[in-house]
């Protein structure tokens, strides 16, 4: 494991070679449900679906999660079935977890340190597009209540109309690259899930991994991410930094 030093040359190399940066939204920007579970999204989605598919398999039962459990009910559909599965469940399911997160948006915080991290990037002349498996909307809405979103090229959430293209599939990457008409070798992600590692690495983009869980930093580093932080601190310097060499 690498010393400050090796942080600040791998920060310093990641920004050099990056033309934009594209940040997932939950974590790196604001922890958007807090401490909150989100078991209650998921057990409103299994009473909803139950009454238009009737019993669901196992997998979708088992699972607590408000975004896992879309991805689960996008395979149940895929899964022979004796007739076919009516894809308003899909429908349902995906608006009442954009529903929860118009919600939750009211009261987020901004993550420590993103307000000065969008600047320092911003002030090293890279662009900024967010990429996200919550629906664009929120996360517009967001931006907007903390004076973020004209710092943004572009926002990439997650489609309604189809659940596989939520991350790890490397969709919203890859829609963002063609808004900013870049090639993924010019742009950096920055996100907070071994998902969102799994998705630059599909895209063929950068990655920095940005937890403040060890062991999580950890694993993103055994599986190759490019760089990982602990907080927004180092990055802000990194660039800041360039910027005042007059790099950009």
């Amino acid at each position: 494991m690498g010393g400050p030093l090796d942080e600040r040359v791998a920060l310093r190399r990641l920004l050099l070679g990056a033309r934009a940066v594209l940040l997932d939204f939950d974590g790196p920007v604001t922890d958007l449900f807090g401490d909150e579970p989100t078991a209650p999204v998921a057990h409103e989605i299994k009473g909803v679906v139950r009454g238009i598919w009737g019993d669901l398999d196992r997998d979708v039962e088992e699972c607590d999660d408000s975004h896992g459990i879309l991805r689960h009910l996008r395979n149940m559909f895929d899964r022979p079935a004796a007739t076919p599965r009516d894809p308003r469940a899909l429908a349902e399911a995906e608006a009442i977890v954009t529903r929860y997160e118009y919600a939750a948006v009211k009261a987020a915080e901004p993550t420590r340190g993103v307000v000065r991290l969008v600047d320092a990037l911003a002030g090293l002349g890279l662009r900024l597009v967010i990429v996200s498996n919550n629906s664009a909307g929120p996360v517009r809405e967001f931006l907007e209540n903390n004076d973020l979103r004209a710092k943004f090229e572009a926002v990439v959430g997650r489609d309604p109309y189809e659940l596989r293209h939520m991350k790890p599939d490397p969709y919203s990457v890859r829609r963002a690259l063609e808004i900013l008409h870049l090639p993924a070798s010019e742009a950096l992600l920055i996100g907070d899930q071994l998902t969102d590692l799994q998705t630059a690495r599909a895209a063929g983009t950068a990655f920095l991994g940005h937890t403040p869980s060890a062991e999580r930093a950890r694993e993103m580093r055994s599986r190759g991410a490019d760089a990982v932080v602990h907080s927004h601190s180092p990055v802000i310097e990194a660039a800041r930094s360039l910027a005042a060499a007059g790099v950009n």
